[in-house]
């Protein structure tokens, strides 16, 4: 499976050369301007499948957008000291 990492524009321009050559090796480098994504370097053939952000930067997908995690269930407090038939069997009446 093809690494992914990113890289600054900046960090681009001092070593166009090195990251080509990740690039040619397989990685898939992401160029970023200001922290934000804005290309992708990648090999011209692809060695695997897409991934799903290789099919949403083609707009071939659209990403998910729900950016917000649901909340944890609260915890459950059971009493250390029953044993778990017994709670099976409360439950099941």
């Amino acid at each position: 499976m093809p690494v992914a990492s990113a890289v600054g524009v900046r960090e681009l321009r001092n070593n166009v050369a090195a990251v080509l050559r990740r690039a040619e090796s397989g990685d898939r480098v992401i160029v970023t301007v200001d922290g934000q994504p804005v290309a992708q370097l990648s090999p011209l053939s692809p060695t695997t499948a897409p991934t799903l952000e290789d099919l949403a930067a083609a707009g071939l997908i659209e990403p998910p957008g729900r950016k917000d995690k649901p909340e944890p269930p609260d915890p459950a407090f059971l009493p250390v000291d029953v044993s778990a038939t017994r709670v099976v069997e409360e439950v099941r009446g």
